[in-house]
């Protein structure tokens, strides 16, 4: 594991937020959950501890708790309350990585590539919240289906982009924590591909009745994300 971080994981009580906790709580990083109730985010912890059985803990909060105390604050929820949330806790997050996960998804049709007018949803929050956030974009194509299987490869790769060419490397080290193989994907601007990209899965899921497919790439020598 790299450096022991404190990760407030915003929307921490859904599938994807919560199983990528759960995978950093393992590595031993301190991880708290963030929602918008307290009863939430504390039975969602509770049910983390129990999935962890002794080796990780992982703490509830209110979503502004979890951003103040975080060194590292990740934004797992749904495409529609991602400006109110970032909104909700904007004056904890200068200085910070900002890790987004949204995915610009419209139902009922989220297997239909739907992207914003802007393009791309994470560069329009980088807009909203100013040079001061270190935003990087990341996990938009990872099923949340084995997450919490600590026994289960993730046969997908994580891209992921910034303009902070650090905070990049610093979610790099976190991806692989979690297990996952992640490569620098450039600057922020390209997280429309992985955006788009969720659409396109949803859709190969659909057609062939699996529950998790995902990307790799290919034709890098050793295979090695590192760098």
């Amino acid at each position: 594991m790299n450096r022991r971080r404190v990760i407030g994981i915003l929307g921490g009580t859904g599938k994807e937020g919560s199983g990528l906790g759960f995978r950093w709580a393992l590595k031993g990083h301190e991880v708290i959950v963030g929602s918008r109730s307290a009863d939430r985010a504390a039975a969602a912890a509770e049910e983390m501890n129990r999935l962890l059985a002794g080796r990780g803990s992982v703490r509830g909060a209110l979503n502004r708790e979890a951003a103040q105390a975080a060194s590292v604050v990740v934004l797992s929820v749904p495409y529609a309350a991602q400006a109110a949330i970032a909104e909700e806790v904007r004056n904890y997050l200068p200085g910070k990585i900002l890790v987004d996960v949204t995915v610009p998804l419209v139902p009922p049709k989220v297997d239909c590539v739907q992207l914003p007018e802007s393009g791309s949803a994470v560069v329009a929050l980088q807009r909203r919240l100013g040079s001061g956030v270190r935003l990087v974009s990341a996990f938009q194509n990872v099923s949340a289906v084995h997450l919490k299987d600590p026994d289960c490869k993730i046969e997908c790769d994580v891209l992921v982009c910034s303009d902070d060419t650090e905070a990049r490397q610093t979610v790099v080290e976190l991806a692989h924590d979690a297990g996952l193989r992640a490569w620098h994907a450039g600057p922020l601007a390209n997280s429309v591909a992985a955006e788009a990209l969720t659409s396109v899965l949803i859709a190969i899921n659909k057609r062939y009745k699996i529950p998790a497919s995902g990307i790799r790439i290919t034709g890098i020598p050793g295979g090695s994300s590192d760098k």
